[in-house]
């Protein structure tokens, strides 16, 4: 007990002691606007001690004049703005139950920690800081997990068949929801803005640590890209080797799909990504798809382009081991059914010889 201020009520947590706390209490990440935009802890709020201009100015202090003086630069920058932090924290937790982090645990943290403290808070403090919290991060992707992919050429429906899979009680993860990016030069859609990399990983660790890792998770087939955005490495090369449920869709329903998709989208948008793929395509191949996308004549469009997506799949496909692969005509693109068929198989697949012995 300390007099007068009653009891000591911060908190150092570990790692993995922080990451499960309850949702009912906020995370705030004390860090720059910058810092927080590169990445942060998911679901954390921002309350920045400083501006990203004052944390130079905070740095350079340390660097040029010491420690000391850089604290007593870092008190006269945030003066008048304590009462505002505490209004902030209030907003995110009226019953005064917080979390807390900056970079590495230091002085940014322990400053605002104290600060809430003595307002009344329950303070919970990452130790380590957001530094730490990474190192968690990757090492999630470095965990052996049941895998399951779900493959299929382009304009096959894949993402509305996982999220029936999901409604079906599967454990699933939409890659490309989380990189906001659809896979292909298109995969923007002309709207959506991906994330860093660092908060892709950031994402993709919290929905992989949501899941049993001794039953299996469904993903899509992808390249190690999605947009710009990587998939970790260690993960990537454990969906490599797993199983894959290839849904073969005929070419006329993906392409009426496909039209469904990307048929409204803005002209110039369309053939700025047709051209950037025009060395893959090849010069008279990507004059007939511009022309295509002129003229209105979307059909057209999807089949000259699927002629390169299709053989890229193939080739794809073609680099896994033969025995993970397995096989599913599907009689078009309604996902529902060919989320049907994909259990089925799958449970074909699982009393077979290798699961029942």
């Amino acid at each position: 007990m300390r007099a007068g201020l009653g009891p000591i009520m911060i908190r150092n947590l570990k790692i993995d002691d922080f990451i499960q706390l309850p949702a009912s209490i906020a995370v705030a990440d004390v860090r720059t606007p910058a810092e927080f935009e590169k990445g942060h802890i998911v679901g954390a709020f921002n309350i920045p001690l400083f501006t990203n201009e004052e944390r130079v100015e905070v740095g350079t202090t340390y660097k040029q004049q010491g420690r000391e003086q850089a604290i007593l630069l870092g008190f006269d920058l945030t003066g008048s703005k304590w009462s505002g932090f505490i209004k902030q924290a209030l907003e995110l937790s009226p019953q005064k139950k917080i979390a807390l982090h900056c970079w590495r645990g230091g002085m940014r943290s322990g400053a605002m920690a104290w600060a809430l403290n003595l307002y009344g808070f329950e303070v919970f403090l990452l130790e380590g800081g957001y530094k730490q919290y990474r190192r968690w991060v990757i090492d999630q992707f470095n965990v052996t997990r049941n895998l399951l992919i779900l493959g299929g050429m382009t304009g096959s429906g894949k993402t509305q068949v996982l999220h029936q899979l999901k409604s079906r009680g599967e454990q699933v993860i939409d890659l490309e929801d989380l990189a906001q990016h659809q896979g292909s030069s298109y995969g923007t859609m002309n709207k959506l803005v991906q994330p860093s990399q660092e908060q892709f990983e950031n994402e993709l660790a919290s929905r992989l640590v949501a899941t049993d890792p001794e039953k299996h998770t469904w993903l899509e087939d992808e390249s190690i890209t999605i947009g710009k955005r990587f998939i970790p490495k260690a993960l990537w090369e454990q969906m490599r080797v797993a199983t894959i449920f290839n849904i073969k869709v005929p070419l006329e329903s993906r392409i009426e799909f496909l039209v469904k998709e990307y048929g409204s989208l803005d002209k110039e948008f369309l053939i700025e990504c047709t051209t950037r793929i025009g060395k893959r395509l090849g010069p008279e191949q990507t004059k007939n798809t511009v022309l295509a996308i002129n003229e209105d004549r979307m059909a057209d469009f999807i089949r000259q382009v699927l002629v390169y997506y299709d053989k890229t799949y193939r080739t794809g496909l073609s680099k896994r081991l033969p025995e993970n692969i397995q096989e599913l005509e599907c009689p078009g693109n309604d996902p529902e059914t060919n989320a049907d068929l994909i259990l089925q198989s799958l449970r074909q697949y699982l009393a077979g010889p290798l699961f029942s012995e």
